[in-house]
């Protein structure tokens, strides 16, 4: 058995390696970075240089570390492997919190035992391909559990995927949280739309009664964005005026601007994400999967109705009695039209729904509560004996 270690606060040390660097999964570790710098912890983030992570967990008060990894395995995994080791021995964390599945595989390979370790998946990886490689990401998840202290799922629903796939894991769930007070509404209601616009060189001239739909996220096959495309024209055919904005960047932005109609306006990345959200009458997210969005909360938090895919983490993301309203089946265009349609129809129960969102956010997805619940994690993962199972850490 290994001792007791320090409680996480001061002289606690977490190392949270990182890998994406941008979308919801930044956004969840720069609260948790803010968080647990607050409350006396030395936190440690090791991630690619490129993207706003590294700069933005500085501003926050964290040790920033060049990892030099891509978002997929590939010829280079040994060397990011080699990286990450090195780094917990220069570091010399009392835990290690690897994010999503780039992170989860190198950092417990490089781990592999030594040092306490806490997975969050962020969405499990074999959901998003198919064939051999969805059969060997099964395979690895279920054998790295040796190496594995704690899984995290953001959702119920994500952890009974991977339950589904085989996991035998220690799982705690804690549901994503948003920071409340920067997405509450600059404005009453009413004017808050109207104001954001303003503000928006994009949106600015658009007349006031304009319905705006409002999708946030990468541009990729996981957010669904070709999705939205296919189901806008009926959506304009019943609402002529209606606009759909897309607000981010990624892989598939060339293929989704080719064939967007000119009702659909393309803002790129923005360094904020809060006046988009303002000025949207709905707020939608077609995943094809996902383990909690981030961008729904948000909002959500903003008082914004939201029409969503009904993947994992999405019904425990609502508040109760919207599931029939604001969800649709996964990769049914029409179904997302009929149920964007009709919310852009009905003005009140539009704001009905973004009222009671809001409340919903603020009393269960504050992400005060998720750092409450992910240090009770760390609590107990480093705290307590541990069985033998150490590895040398690879040179």
């Amino acid at each position: 058995m290994q001792p007791q270690r320090p409680r996480p606060g001061a002289g606690f040390t977490a190392l949270h390696l990182v890998q994406p660097v941008d979308g919801g999964v930044a956004r969840v570790v720069l609260d948790l970075v803010g968080a647990q710098v607050g409350a006396g912890v030395r936190v440690a983030v090791a991630c690619p240089e490129e993207g706003p992570l590294a700069g933005a967990a500085a501003g926050r008060g964290a040790e920033v570390h060049a990892w030099r990894a891509t978002r997929g395995p590939g010829p280079g995994l040994l060397h990011e492997i080699r990286q990450a080791a090195r780094l917990v021995e220069l570091i010399g964390p009392d835990l290690v919190h690897a994010h999503s599945a780039k992170a989860g595989l190198a950092g417990r390979l490089a781990v592999r035992g030594r040092v306490p370790t806490v997975f969050q998946p962020h969405a499990w990886s074999f959901e998003a391909v198919g064939g051999v490689t969805g059969r060997l990401a099964r395979h690895w998840e279920r054998r790295a559990i040796r190496w594995t202290d704690r899984v995290v799922c953001v959702s119920d629903a994500e952890r009974r995927t991977g339950e589904r796939a085989g996991i035998d894991a220690s799982w705690s769930v804690v549901h994503n949280g948003v920071d409340v007070s920067r997405f509450a509404p600059a404005y009453p209601m009413s004017a808050d739309a109207a104001a954001a616009r303003a503000s928006l060189p994009l949106l600015a001239a658009l007349p006031a009664a304009t319905p705006v739909v409002v999708c946030v996220g990468r541009l990729c096959r996981q957010k669904g964005q070709d999705i939205l495309l296919r189901a806008w024209p009926p959506v304009v055919r019943q609402l002529p005026q209606a606009r759909l904005v897309l607000v981010g960047d990624g892989p598939d932005a060339a293929a989704l601007r080719a064939q967007a109609p000119p009702s659909v306006f393309f803002a790129g990345a923005v360094p904020d994400t809060a006046p988009w959200y303002r000025a949207a009458d709905l707020v939608v997210l077609p995943s094809r999967w996902e383990g909690m969005a981030v961008a729904p909360l948000e909002a959500m938090a903003s008082g914004k109705a939201v029409v969503l895919s009904d993947v994992d983490g999405a019904r425990e993301s609502l508040p109760p009695g919207r599931a029939s309203r604001c969800l649709t089946p996964p990769e049914d265009p029409s179904a997302l039209a009929a149920a964007v349609s009709a919310l852009l129809r009905d003005g009140p129960l539009r704001e009905a729904i973004g009222r009671q969102g809001r409340h919903h956010v603020l009393s269960t997805h504050d992400v005060r509560r998720t750092a409450r619940a992910i240090a009770d994690v760390y609590r107990e993962v480093a705290v307590v004996p541990r069985p033998e199972r150490r590895e040398p850490i690879p040179q």
